[in-house]
């Protein structure tokens, strides 16, 4: 029977994750008592076939796409397939899902790494490496609060640095390293940590947002008991948004499991706006076309004072689509 892994290190990564990942796994060490879960960006569905064959030929530890329901072995690379959820549990078993994007990712880095936390407290290891935006960022500061270590790569070396800059922006992480010392960084903290079990006073609000992850669903009742509710609406479904606390980072949920950064909230919304001033411009258009052929059909029937009342319509709304053109670029600037 093999065994289950000493440590659990979780590797989150998006733009540019291809190349990082292929130096970091490459440089692994085999003797390392742990079992990693890398979780990249982009493609939905062929990412996770493609890291598999590219990864498995740059180390000889195991690799492997994660299944549903299986159990974490040590000395073993898990992962995440496209389009699910990656979350662990304490049973050392892998759980895949299809529950709402958190900050419009699924899979997401937050997601795996807040229920690797829940799970195995001060066990954990997280790594964020390049990408864009800030998917990482709570995951890693839950991670943090367990007692577990956090590593990110130097943003000077990353080819998309906002992710590694957005967790140093909003907490002290553990190290702060360039690729190629990450693996060693790792084996040192495996092999001088004298741990055995995992902390046992994992704060509840971590817990329970860990539980949450892994329903389908969630009652407005169990959303409630994590946060307060705000004046926000989501922009994905348009259910009431709850702020998250006891975190030093803005975040926010909806009872239906959507979950945004503050900074990624902003954006949802700017798109979301975007969407609706599209939508109204083209019905503006569309009526302002529609008075312009009435005036020309009852111009040509001598229906001169009808004619110049659709023409009338239709200049007034020439100016609301100006405007409208206005407040839309306007609101693109903003993004």
């Amino acid at each position: 029977m093999e065994s289950t892994p000493g440590f659990i290190v979780v590797i989150g990564t998006s733009a540019g994750g291809s190349n990082a990942l292929i130096e970091l796994v490459s440089n692994l060490r085999t003797d390392t008592d742990a079992a990693y879960f890398i979780l990249m960006h982009l493609s939905r569905r062929s990412v996770g076939t493609f890291l598999l064959q590219t990864l498995q030929n740059t180390t000889t530890i195991p690799c492997k796409l994660a299944d549903h329901e299986e159990k974490i072995k040590a000395g073993t690379i898990y992962i995440a397939p496209g389009d699910h959820h990656l979350l662990l549990d304490s049973s050392y078993s892998i759980f895949l899902g299809q529950g709402p994007p958190e900050n419009r990712w699924r899979p997401s880095i937050n997601t795996l790494f807040r229920s690797a936390a829940a799970a195995f407290g001060n066990r954990v290891v997280g790594v964020i490496l390049t990408g864009l935006l800030d998917d990482g960022t709570t995951g890693m500061e839950t991670i943090k609060r367990v007692g577990g270590t956090t590593i990110v790569q130097d943003p000077n070396e990353a080819e998309f640095p906002d992710m590694p800059m957005s967790v140093l922006n909003r907490m002290e992480v553990d190290h702060c390293a360039l690729l190629s010392e990450i693996p060693l960084i790792i084996h040192d903290i495996v092999t001088t940590s004298n741990l055995t079990e995992s902390a046992s006073n994992i704060p509840e609000d971590i817990v329970k947002e860990a539980e949450l992850a892994l329903k389908v669903s969630t009652s407005l009742p169990a959303v409630a008991e994590l946060g307060e509710k705000t004046i926000y609406s989501c922009p994905d479904c348009g259910g009431g948004l709850w702020k998250l606390k006891n975190s030093n980072l803005e975040q926010y949920r909806c009872h239906v499991g959507h979950t945004f950064s503050e900074e990624d909230l902003l954006r949802a919304q700017v798109e979301s706006l975007e969407s609706t001033f599209w939508v109204a411009l083209r019905m503006m258009e569309e009526r302002r076309n529609l008075l312009i052929q009435f005036y020309n059909k009852e111009l040509k029937k001598g229906l001169r004072s009808l004619a110049d009342s659709h023409k009338s319509r239709a200049e007034e709304l020439e100016g609301h689509i100006a405007n409208l053109k206005e407040l839309l670029f306007a609101n693109q600037r903003v993004a």
